[in-house]
């Protein structure tokens, strides 16, 4: 599948922004030779240059946009609107250590996606980052007509002015999960859930660290692998096998389409009950 992660032309630097962006860092999209009259010691975004290998740097200006005027953050996500005091973690962007990105440009980057469609597989991680994306391309354009909408695991986000559509499907196996007589079996070399994924521009996928979970934390009875059902396996080597069948996937079907895999979203199910009199 090595053909849909090559190039870094100006399409895969755009991508390289929805990654990023969504972290809650200098959210940027970048191009080679974008930038101008920055610090000499400091070369230009270019193949050279590695996007991962930074640090977090406190900024004043940040944050890029304001939870309380976006209505797409659900109540959970809001840090604010659930009483955390301090603001300070909001005011870091990321900084790589070989290039400088270009602050983020909500208006410039919906001009440069004029009519594309750009979907998000996987989780709560997938999930967060649609989110955020949402918000800062609301913010950027406050009096833009748009639609948001939800049905089932499927979410949407259009801009019409822009022609500019960003879709979440939560999926959190990408193969398929399947209710049969015998009861939920996650079919590991199935993948029918994949119609839905064709016809983007943009494919950004995570997956849920699934093979961790047994007993009542698992949502499958059985497993499938090789066409054969069977009670459990080892969970690497199942994960291995899920995820083969998904890039097998990816390379009958991309096509054109730019396809990132950005990994596994941390396990984040630890919480605190506060109880007050």
């Amino acid at each position: 599948m090595g053909k849909t992660l090559n190039g870094f032309g100006l399409f895969v630097y755009v991508v390289l922004l929805l990654i990023l962006l969504l972290l809650e860092h200098e959210n940027q999209y970048c191009y080679a030779g974008v930038l101008k009259n920055y610090k000499a010691n400091e070369s230009q975004i270019g193949d050279s240059c590695d996007l991962f290998d930074g640090s977090w740097v406190y900024d004043e200006t940040y944050p890029l946009y304001d939870t309380s005027s976006c209505p797409f953050i659900d109540r959970e996500f809001d840090c604010q609107k659930n009483g955390r005091p301090d603001k300070q973690y909001l005011k870091y962007r990321w900084k790589p250590k070989g290039c400088t990105l270009p602050r983020f440009n909500g208006q410039d980057l919906l001009r440069r996606l004029k009519g594309k469609k750009i979907l998000f597989v996987g989780d709560s991680l997938s999930y967060n980052q649609w989110q955020s994306l949402t918000c800062m391309l609301h913010s950027a354009v406050p009096k833009a007509k748009y639609t948001s909408s939800s049905k089932g695991s499927f979410y949407s986000f259009l801009l019409p002015e822009y022609e500019v559509s960003v879709m979440f499907s939560r999926n959190k196996f990408l193969v398929d999960l399947v209710q049969t007589k015998q009861g939920m079996v996650l079919k590991l070399d199935s993948i029918e859930g994949g119609n839905l994924w064709k016809g983007y521009d943009m494919l950004i996928f995570n997956t849920w660290h699934w093979w961790l979970h047994t007993g009542r934390d698992q949502p499958w009875n059985y497993i499938e692998s090789g066409g054969k059902i069977i009670k459990d396996m080892d969970r690497l080597a199942a994960f291995k096998e899920g995820l083969t069948t998904w890039s097998k996937w990816v390379d009958s079907n991309a096509g054109n389409t730019k396809v990132f895999f950005q990994g596994i979203s941390p396990t984040h199910y630890k919480y605190v009950l506060i109880i007050s009199s």
